[in-house]
Formats: C-alpha cells, structure tokens, sequence
C-alpha cells in the first residue's frame, strides 16, 4: 500500500493542560505563572484566560469517546504542576492527582496509550514567587514533583516526557517576554535554560531510580536554519543561530556540553555551571520528541540577538504567518538521526492553524489542513524510508484550544471548539485523519 507505515506505529494527538483543561482555580489547584500572566491586562490577545479553556476537566470522559472515535491509538497530554503541587513543591493536592488517575485509566480503557508530559509551561506561580526557572532550585523542586507523578502513576503509564520546548519556555518566555512570565532578560533566559537542562536530567534520574517500567524522553521544538544568502556573513549568522535553537539543546543532551562557538560569545552571561550539570543533561534518553511546525530564514543583523535577523520563509502561510514548509520535516528528521544517532524517534508536534468556520451545513471544512497534514505525513514516509526510526506522530491538536499570547484566536484541532458552548465538532480533517489511523498510511 502506497504510504504505509510500519506496525505498531503510534498515530496520536497532542494537547497541553492550561490549553484545554480550564479549571483554572478548583479542587485545590494552585496558580500557575498563565493564570497570572492571561490575567495581566495586555498580555494575551482580547484578554483572554485559561480560566475555562475548553473545559476538559471536567469533559475528559467525553473527549476520550470522541479520541475512541477518531482511531487515536496514543495521546500526548501535560500534567499541571500545580494542579498536583499547588506550590510547586510539598502539600499534595490529592484532588489534582486524582484527575490523572481517572484520565489515565479511561485512555487505558479505551486501549490509548497515554504520553504525559510534565512540563508543557505552566509553572507553579509560587515557584516564580521565589525565581521560577532561573532560580536552581525551581530544577531541585521539578526533579521531586517528577518523582512523585513516577510513584503515583508509572504502575499504569510508561510514556513520560520531561519537558516540552524548553527553548521556548527560556527564549520566549524569558528574553522576548512574549510568554509567561514575561521577562526580557539575556543572563535569566541563559540561566532558565540551563537549570532546564538540569531539571530534565534530575527527572531522568529519578525515572531510572523508581525502577519504573516504560520509557522517558524530551520534547524540543527544532527547526531547519537557512541562511538568507550564501553571503559569508549569513552562513555565519544562519550557524550561530542553528547553534541557539537547536543544538544548545541537542549537545548538551547527546554530546554532554554546550555547542562551543555560542558558548564562547555567551560565556560572560552564562550561569554558574556546577559539576556534574552536563552529566545529568547527558543521561541516555529511550527516545527524543520533535516538535516540527517551520524553517527560519537567517540573516546578518548588527545589534540585534546574536547579530541575527529571523524571519520566516517566503512560502505559503498559516493564519500564524508561519510557512508551510514540508521539506524542513525531512530534514530535521535525518539529522537527528545522522548527527545525534536518535534510536527511538517520537513526533510529538505538528500542525497548523487556519480560520475555521462552521459552515451552513453544520460541518468544518478545513481543506488546507488536510493538504498540510497529507504534505508532512508524506515527508514522515520518506523519513521511514531513508531508516529514520520514527515511532510515532502526535498531531498538534486534538482540538482547538487556548493558543498562549495569541488566546482563542488561532485555531489548531482537527476538532472545532464551540467556545460559547464548549461543543466539539470534528472537523473534515478528523474524518481525514481517522482514515489515515484506519489505513495506517497515507492513501
């Protein structure tokens, strides 16, 4: 069959808790640092909060029938570390642990394997109270809350993610301040990025010492670096930019130190780096997760962050502005393989937003997502064909939810959000997917 995947191959969804859990503030859960930052007037567009999302705390049973309906055979969901420890750290909120449980025995018996991230941003606030990710000791306290989720649910879950898109939680959220907490700080981005790194590790350490069965993993968003011209001065730019996005995140995990060129233009901003840091951030992980969605286009830029202009590339666009850039897939993809020897590949992101409508007939038609998804998927056959060990995709997203500083303005699912009403209505793309599940390939 034309596209087919190999056995056994994982075809998921993706969401994140602040993105569809809403419950923002019951049964105990503490403040996480997006319950204060979508509070903060100006922060996130029209004003708008997790406070509701799509309500999947309290609908998770329904949204586990309509993954049943889809086919889905894994889903990728992020448990709220404060909805488990309202500060981040001691008092457990047993509520907060028991909606995991529930939802994790319902994936189980609807036969979805369950991936849980741990770390999908929304920090405990009383953790930022005391530095957040700068602060070593917000690492100290992941390390603990990732073996506490260990001890209470890795007797049925055997999937785990460290972190997702630690470059966003430090860049974003830390230089540019586009992000919860929104800081606009060169040494705090540095340090949170480290102490990420450390909090991966320590969670990998505690994985290993639980003696729990399963497998443990980071997420990463990568993204394929072009230089603008074959200018000397743009291969430059387009290498030290390469070096930030991507490998200040991939050698540390699989070659044990930071890429040394950027080490040595960031040296004086850097954190302190204690012995042994690298060695936890360089434990062998049983897989690596892809977050793919664009490529960069890299320019010489004097004055701007590493001498560097980005923009995005000049193909076709997503409501995001982002282009549709299937190559970049592949891409990615071999590298991790050539350059890193991944053995165990999982794509745990990838999708698009388009302005979605329900139409007179009561459906979603979402013609552009499907060509989307059809191009990239074709790019993950190529990928398998070439010997890249890919295990798994887990479209980004189940459904359309709240999508951080943009709120409820840029739709991903492949199910609509009636946010007036909270009613899912699988879109054309759903119907698509399902059959791609039922086929285990493309048509």
């Amino acid at each position: 069959m034309a596209g087919e995947f190999p056995a056994g191959f994982i075809w998921g969804c993706a969401t994140a808790s602040y993105q569809i859990e809403g419950a923002a503030f019951e049964d105990g859960k503490g403040e996480s640092i997006w319950d204060r930052f979508s509070h903060t007037p100006g922060k996130v567009r029209n004003g708008d909060t997790g406070d509701v999302a799509c309500d999947h705390y309290h609908r998770y049973l329904d949204d586990v029938r309509l993954m049943q309906d889809l086919g889905l055979k894994g889903y990728r969901f992020s448990v709220a570390w404060p909805r488990v420890l309202p500060r981040g750290y001691g008092q457990i909120n047993r509520a907060g642990l028991d909606f995991y449980n529930r939802l994790v025995d319902a994936l189980l018996e609807a036969e979805i394997e369950p991936f849980a991230t741990l770390y999908h941003w929304d920090l405990p606030q009383a953790l930022q109270d005391r530095g957040g990710w700068p602060n070593r000791d917000t690492a100290k306290a992941f390390g603990e809350y990732a073996a506490l989720m260990f001890d209470e649910l890795g007797d049925r879950l055997t999937n785990w993610i460290t972190l997702n898109e630690p470059y966003v939680v430090a860049d974003i959220g830390h230089r540019q301040g586009i992000h919860a907490p929104g800081h606009q700080s060169v040494e705090e981005c540095l340090a949170a990025a480290h102490h990420l790194h450390v909090a991966s590790g320590l969670a990998v350490q505690a994985f290993r010492e639980s003696g729990r069965p399963g497998q443990i993993g980071i997420t990463c968003n990568l993204a394929p670096i072009h230089p603008a011209s074959d200018r000397e001065e743009d291969l430059a730019a387009a290498d030290r930019f390469d070096q930030w996005l991507n490998r200040w995140w991939l050698d540390p995990i699989y070659r044990g130190h930071y890429p040394q060129d950027l080490l040595g233009l960031l040296e004086n901003r850097m954190p302190e780096i204690e012995p042994g840091d690298l060695e936890l951030a360089h434990q062998p992980l049983d897989f690596f997760g892809l977050n793919y969605y664009f490529r960069q286009i890299v320019s010489h830029e004097p004055g701007e962050w590493l001498d560097t202009k980005v923009e995005f590339g000049p193909g076709p666009k997503t409501a995001f502005g982002w282009e549709v850039y299937p190559e970049g897939y592949y891409e990615i993809m071999t590298r991790l393989a050539r350059e890193y020897d991944v053995k165990n590949l999982y794509l745990t992101e990838n999708g698009c937003a388009y302005a979605d409508r329900i139409s007179e007939d009561g459906e979603v038609h979402d013609p552009e997502r499907i060509a989307y998804l059809e191009q990239h998927l074709a790019q993950v056959a190529r990928a398998l064909e070439a010997g890249v060990p890919v295990r798994g995709y887990f479209l980004w997203s189940l459904m359309d939810n709240f999508e951080w500083a943009m709120g409820y303005s840029m739709r991903f699912g492949i199910v609509y959000t009636d946010y007036e009403t909270l009613r899912r209505i699988p879109k054309d793309s759903a119907k698509w997917y399902a059959q791609v599940i039922e086929r285990n390939g493309l048509p």
